[in-house]
This record gives C-alpha cells, sequence and structure tokens, in this order.
C-alpha cells in the first residue's frame, strides 16, 4: 500500500474503535458521530479485504487481523504524538537521559535543576539515580555523573567538579584520636 494513500482517518477511527471497541465512544473521542466512525472502519475492511471487528449485539469483539493490527497502529500514532511534542512551540525538544548517585542529586544537582530548565528550555530532562556503576546503554542513560577516577570501562569520563571530601566519625572515636591524620 503506497504511503501517499493511506487512509489515515480510516486508521485513527479503526484505532480508536478498537481500544474502545465501541463506535460510539470512538466518535465521542474523534468528535465525529458514531456512523462516521463506522463508515470509515467498513471502508478500511473494504480495501484490506477482511474484516476488523465482529458485530455482536452487545458491542464489537476484535477479529485475528483487528488484534495484528492495533497495536501496530497504537504504536505508531503513539510515536507521532511524541514527536509533534518534541517539536511544539517550532522547536524541537531534545530528551536528555542522566543517570546520578542519589547523594549528588540532592545535595548539588536539584537545587541548580531550574536554572537548567530555564537555560535550555527545548530539553527535556530524565534524571535516574543509582549507584556508582556505569553501564550507560544498559541503563538507558545518555549521560552518567559518578564519583571517581573515570576508569570505567566503554566510557569517556570528563571530570566536572572536585569533591568535597571530609572524614566524619562518632565522638566517643574522636576522643581516642590525636590529630585528624588519625
Amino acid at each position: 500500500m503506497d504511503r501517499a494513500q493511506l487512509p489515515l482517518n480510516a486508521l485513527r477511527a479503526f484505532e480508536a474503535a478498537a481500544r474502545h471497541l465501541s463506535f460510539t465512544r470512538a466518535g465521542l473521542e474523534l468528535c465525529v458521530s458514531q456512523g462516521a466512525v463506522s463508515q470509515q472502519v467498513a471502508q478500511l475492511e473494504a480495501r484490506i479485504g477482511a474484516p476488523l471487528f465482529r458485530r455482536l449485539p452487545r458491542g464489537l469483539a476484535l477479529t485475528d487481523e483487528g488484534l495484528a493490527l492495533l497495536p501496530v497502529l497504537a504504536d505508531a500514532f503513539d510515536r507521532v504524538g511524541g514527536t509533534l511534542e518534541r517539536i511544539e512551540g517550532g522547536r524541537l525538544h531534545e530528551v536528555l537521559t542522566l543517570g546520578v548517585v542519589g547523594t549528588f542529586a540532592g545535595g548539588w544537582l536539584l537545587p541548580r535543576l531550574a536554572d537548567f530548565a530555564r537555560a535550555c528550555p527545548h530539553v527535556d530532562l530524565r534524571l535516574m539515580t543509582n549507584n556508582n556503576r556505569v553501564d550507560l546503554a544498559g541503563e538507558g542513560l545518555d549521560l552518567a555523573i559518578r564519583f571517581g577516577e573515570g576508569a570505567w570501562h566503554g566510557t569517556h569520563a570528563q571530570p566536572i567538579l572536585r569533591a568535597p571530601l571530609a572524614p566524619l566519625c562518632t565522638p566517643a572515636l574522636a576522643v581516642r584520636l590525636a590529630d585528624p591524620a588519625a
């Protein structure tokens, strides 16, 4: 089937009717009549040469062909919708998935996120907190901020700041120490 000739209105009508198993509810969602949805679905069925629904006395049931088509259409419409959201406002919104250690997120990063959002309104930042291991691809991360020397296999590490360290101990232990080096 030629992409230029895809019956998009009929596909959308089918997808809504299949989710609701109702031409009436699909029509309400699409702001058209129940009859318009039914007509679009009938045209699609005629085009592909197979019924997509079994018409029952109290509703609809998907045929095997309808069951095969529904997830493909739902995924396609979700992807189109997601892309439209990313370009809303005339500028492409990029998704950046960042993995950080929880203590760093709470102590340093979170207080700076509002400034980042103002400076980069086109970036949809997705923040994930986890331990200090690094598996960018396995965790679906674009970037990770970690403590350490940067010798993580399969990554390029760039220092961004020095972490202040302070020795801590219980008061009972402190009285037994002669100096900080101890």
